[in-house]
């Protein structure tokens, strides 16, 4: 959730090609953080003006509040679009330049997109980015007040709430996005890039419509989940303590097994434990 310093990039390569002669420019791919930036943060440099940024995409899917299908990416001038990028079709009657990827497609995303521009403006944007800035911090406090998480991400971003288990020995936080599913909730878990790859986390993405009321029930239901998995791991392990006490010799050693053997046996355990509690066929 965090923006790139690109003002840092911009000097850093300006003084890159001095040195060597190259020319290289600066693509920004502000997918999130570029209907966030101009409205939340004006003050952040990251556009047309750092002099190496020459082309910004952004998709209009996610903060622009237009549903799937349309992204745009804009050049700082017509000199800085690749010619090769550029397809000429004449079959209408009249050359008519495109670089986009697809030809044949659907207006709606556009028109959707065009509505939402002239119907919020710049005012309107900005309101509902500082509103959905607003709805993390509640979020976070939640998840914080169970004392099983370390918030990862911080204020200041896109507004999105990222965590991981203090202590995953019993359970993780894969486990806990499966179990959120059974409530509606589809949380994304997953680990971190290279070097980092031993934190997983779970991201929770904060939109205009993601309510208060709908903050306070993931937290009631994250809080539901742990208990379960809380008790699901004690009786996990006292089974597993008394297979293992079944299975010790006179000496009392027990002979270590695979997590498969282990899985196997209290599976056993609990078809045995069916099987004598089954009183008829109904």
């Amino acid at each position: 959730g965090e923006f790139e310093d690109v003002k840092l990039l911009n000097n850093l390569l300006t003084e890159k090609n001095k040195e060597t002669g190259w020319d290289v420019p600066i693509h920004v791919d502000a997918a999130s953080g570029g209907f966030i930036a101009p409205f939340l943060y004006p003050e952040l440099e990251w556009d047309f003006r750092l002099p190496l940024v020459k082309s910004i995409n952004v998709s209009g899917h996610k903060y622009g509040l237009v549903y799937p299908g349309v992204g745009w990416v804009i050049w700082r001038s017509k000199e800085d679009l690749p010619e090769e990028l550029i397809f000429h079709i004449n079959y209408l009657g009249t050359d008519q330049p495109t670089f986009t990827l697809n030809f044949s497609k659907g207006s709606s995303q556009i028109i959707a997109q065009y509505y939402q521009l002239i119907r919020l403006g710049f005012e309107g944007y900005k309101n509902i980015m500082q509103n959905c800035m607003e709805t993390p911090a509640i979020l976070r406090e939640g998840i914080e007040a169970t004392g099983r998480f370390e918030i990862l991400s911080k204020e200041a971003g896109v507004p999105l709430v990222a965590f991981s288990l203090k202590a995953s020995g019993r359970y993780t936080v894969f486990d806990i996005s499966e179990h959120l599913r059974r409530f509606g909730w589809i949380v994304p878990a997953y680990t971190m890039p290279a070097n980092a790859e031993h934190v997983a986390i779970l991201r929770v993405v904060i939109r205009e419509d993601f309510s208060r009321s709908l903050a306070e029930r993931l937290v009631s239901d994250i809080v539901k989940i742990l208990h379960e998995l809380d008790a699901h791991s004690a009786q996990v392990l006292k089974i597993s303590s008394a297979i293992a006490k079944q299975q010790s010799g006179d000496d009392g050693a027990v002979t270590k097994k695979s997590v498969l053997e282990t899985e196997r046996e209290i599976f056993a355990y609990w078809r045995d434990q069916v099987k004598k509690k089954q009183t008829g066929i109904c």
